[in-house]
């Protein structure tokens, strides 16, 4: 990949990371319930989440997706409901805490990694969004398997980066958010909810 391109895709990454969407809201949700070093757990996950499915675009299976609406209708409503649960779950939690307590300390590390690694392949969308948008940066003379070396970890680590910060932010105001802590949860648990809701019924 010439350096102007990853240039470009690099700014192009970095807008797609800031726009928010299920993981960012997660990363910020864990950076208050359990601050940022376990959340790392979260963001790793959703990471290798992200890489992944950047894999199977890059080896056709958008193309597959896009042709049999039936596989993408199953995987809509697999991932809508995920969303749905998690933001259930969200909504049902209590208010944030200043000391740990049983409940925050619930969930463990490897399920901290399992929630960051569903929320960023629950979405299918972003199969189709990766269809459109890695082929613009592909070079057809040069070898794709590093093409997708680079193209992955530049994502992965822009993605990092911006979700530890999220985290980061939310662990420096979590006085600010005990206070609010229910309504905090209930307002993420919603944006959870639609988004799954969103993910069936979008055309």
């Amino acid at each position: 990949m010439a350096l102007d391109t990853w240039l470009i895709y690099l700014l192009a990454s970095i807008g797609l990371s800031l726009t928010p969407g299920p993981n960012s809201l997660l990363a910020l949700t864990h950076g208050a319930l359990y601050g940022a070093r376990r959340t790392l757990f979260t963001i790793v996950g959703g990471v290798l989440g992200f890489s992944a499915l950047i894999a199977l675009t890059m080896f056709g299976l958008s193309a597959l997706l896009q042709t049999s609406a039936a596989v993408l209708s199953v995987l809509k409503w697999v991932g809508g409901a995920y969303l749905i649960w998690l933001g259930i779950q969200l909504w049902r939690s209590p208010g944030l805490q200043l000391e740990l307590t049983a409940h925050s300390a619930r969930l463990g590390n490897a399920g901290l990694f399992r929630q960051g690694l569903l929320s960023a392949m629950a979405n299918p969308k972003v199969l189709l969004f990766y269809g459109a948008f890695l082929p613009q940066f592909i070079d057809p003379q040069r070898g794709l398997v590093l093409q997708f070396a680079v193209m992955a970890a530049t994502f992965a680590s822009v993605e990092f980066l911006v979700e530890y910060l999220l985290a980061r932010l939310a662990f420096r105001i979590r006085p600010w958010l005990a206070k609010g802590g229910k309504g905090f949860n209930r307002c993420c648990g919603s944006l959870f909810a639609l988004i799954g809701l969103a993910l069936p019924l979008g055309r």
